[in-house]
């Protein structure tokens, strides 16, 4: 598990208007390091000529140089249309340094109006990254996105690259080389492509998908980190995701897959990636390591260049099989079931709300009959996971007609969040009316509580407003800055509003502050939810939260928020920290679920209690110290 960071000086190159041929656009760079400088090169573009026939804008590759990594000087064209393979524009650059030579690799259009045959590979020489000694034709046949491996492997010149990139699908395959004026031999690459299935390496996980070589390999203790641009429905006809995702190879026979990201840890978030020359695109072209940092080098919107940084190690562990499990799950689980005979919970017990009071976690777990209409009952324990109590009745019924009040179907209490405020519980739930889902609030003195006189509990009333759809709201059980914050889930978002009071009386939430929103080709596409209530720590508020694929898986992952400004989020975990692996996780009344709604901290280890396939009740663990560590490196 790990975190995505872009750099706050976003975007790092843009177009300038001043330099006549990038004034359109920059993006898609390179970054090799000597020991004084950062060099960069990159695809710059002009505005349209309009004296020209075709009315084109050119492309060159430019170079750029930097001393802290974050302002570049001296930029200007390094590589420029020159020759019969590459008259029509240079494009996307991918530089690697052998010897005293930088050998760029870049896509030579050679036709216009442009089409596959003309769209292929091509390599420019230099010893300084400003005055090209040799240029030349690298494939005969359509390919992009040619990199060379920093140093030999087995006594060869290695090279990945993408083939048919203009003739999907597209594959990426492997090359070696005896020599480096290999590399640009016809009759080395005529035998090379007849057996093109020989050296193809499976990057895809649909057949609809399209994969394209990113950065440069680079080499770590574990194999060969590829960075690489994978695109989701693209010939589908669902809309092309953009995403960016790593692979390892191994050290010895680079053909070898030894272990990859579940899918893209970075997808288009941010204005700069949302709006451009093509909007919705971050397209890798480059990585560097520095210590345990990496950094990636992407193209944003075809417009801009971006970098975005992450911890090495936990990406390294992250790849490995389960890597993205940070959850220990109780051996014993389920710890609640249906109970036989109990007409009121025959149809699921899920989705408890927890908290920890007087030496015993209780629970208020959301109790289905078969016709789906809800109440809470109520259970403890002592060590968090042994139900030492359990009543025979419902802890909480509904009382009102917003709760579906004379409804004995679609209807009544669900999905509880508990948070202690002075000497009194607050409840937040989902009242159900059959119609619309609303949030609903009651309190309860935490004497009353634990001496279980259910008839204490406040008359209920509504946070959300009427015909409006809310759910997954908790509560911040402290002012902060004189308001009471408040999460809810309108739409598909993680919501904020503030609040003066919890007296739905005086005031309710009208406000929908997005703080979190479904990230598209990601494992939280489709909605995101509150989990828990969050959990107060020194580096901030750190919030657990559900998400739901494309396809209806629901997982969990964390985020964390500024203990006084709670609508900012420092960070969030790029995967779950945990999904439906077990049984009893996916298969029930509503498959392939993990939901929590409560969390308990005991002595460093947070307790999740979650319900599971919409059937019953299951509890795991994760240690604070170590989801603190993933947000806050």
């Amino acid at each position: 598990m790990f975190i995505v960071k872009r750099s706050e000086a976003n975007p790092l190159i843009s177009p300038l208007v001043n330099n006549p041929w990038e004034a359109s656009a920059a993006f898609n760079w390179s970054p090799i390091k000597d020991k004084k400088l950062l060099h960069v090169v990159y695809r710059a573009v002009s505005e349209m000529d309009h004296l020209d026939p075709t009315h084109r804008q050119t492309s060159v590759i430019a170079h750029a140089t930097s001393k802290d990594g974050e302002h570049f000087e001296n930029r200007a064209p390094f590589i420029t249309p020159d020759t019969i393979f590459d008259a029509f524009g240079c494009e996307d650059p991918r530089v690697t340094k052998i010897g005293g030579t930088y050998y760029t690799f870049y896509t030579a259009l050679s036709t216009y109006p442009f089409s596959a045959p003309g769209i292929r590979v091509a390599v420019a020489l230099s010893k300084d990254l400003e005055t090209v000694t040799e240029k030349h034709l690298v494939t005969p046949f359509n390919a992009k996105a040619m990199v060379l491996f920093p140093e030999k492997v087995n006594g060869k010149y290695c090279a990945l690259l993408t083939v048919h990139t203009d003739q999907p699908p597209s594959v990426i395959a492997y090359a070696e080389f005896n020599t480096l004026e290999e590399m640009w031999s016809p009759s080395y690459w005529k035998t090379w492509y007849e057996n093109l299935s020989s050296h193809t390496i499976d990057f895809k996980r649909h057949n609809s998908d399209q994969v394209e070589i990113g950065a440069v390999p680079l080499k770590t203790k574990n194999g060969w980190l590829v960075i690489y641009s994978h695109i989701g429905h693209y010939t589908d006809g669902h809309g092309a995701i953009f995403g960016i995702e790593a692979l390892l190879l191994d050290l010895n026979n680079p053909r070898k897959i030894i272990g990859r990201t579940k899918g893209p840890f970075m997808v288009p978030e941010t204005y700069y990636e949302k709006t451009g020359h093509v909007a919705n695109i971050a397209f890798p072209s480059g990585a560097l390591i520095d210590g345990d940092r990496l950094d990636i080098y992407y193209g944003a919107a075809d417009t801009h260049c971006a970098r975005a940084s992450l911890s090495l190690s936990h990406l390294l562990r992250s790849m490995a099989p389960h890597g993205n499990e940070l959850v220990t799950r109780f051996a014993g689980n389920p710890i609640l079931a249906p109970r036989a005979g109990k007409s009121w919970e025959e149809g699921g017990v899920l989705n408890p709300a927890a908290i920890d009071l007087k030496g015993k976690v209780h629970l208020l777990y959301r109790a289905a009959t078969t016709h789906n209409a809800s109440t809470f009952g109520y259970a403890s324990s002592k060590d968090g996971y042994t139900i030492d109590e359990r009543p025979e009745e419902p802890a909480y019924k509904a009382r009102m007609d917003f709760e579906g009040l004379g409804r004995s179907e679609n209807m009544g209490c669900e999905d509880p969040r508990l948070v202690e405020m002075g000497k009194k519980l607050l409840m937040t739930y989902i009242a159900y009316d059959g119609a619309t889902p609303r949030i609903a609030i009651s309190t309860i003195a935490t004497e009353d509580f634990l001496k279980k006189r259910w008839d204490k509990w406040s008359t209920p009333e509504t946070l959300s407003e009427p015909g409006v759809p809310n759910k997954d709201c908790v509560i911040i059980p402290e002012k902060i800055k004189g308001k009471y914050y408040v999460y809810h889930r309108a739409g598909t978002s993680i919501c904020a509003d503030t609040l003066d009071s919890l007296d739905a009386s005086k005031d309710r939430i009208t406000k929908c502050i997005e703080v979190l929103a479904p990230r598209r080709g990601m494992w939280d596409s489709r909605k995101v939810g509150m989990a828990g209530p969050l959990i107060k720590t020194k580096k901030g508020w750190l919030a657990l939260y559900h998400g739901i694929s494309e396809h209806g898986t629901y997982r969990v992952g964390a985020a964390l928020f500024d203990l006084k400004e709670p609508t900012r989020v420092i960070s969030r975990t790029v995967g779950p920290i945990f999904e439906p692996t077990e049984d009893y996780e996916l298969k029930g009344v509503v498959n392939n679920v993990v939901f929590p709604c409560g969390t308990v901290c005991r002595k460093g280890i947070i307790y999740i209690y979650y319900g599971a396939a919409d059937k019953v009740t299951c509890m795991a663990k994760i240690s604070l110290d170590e989801i603190l560590d993933i947000l806050t490196v």
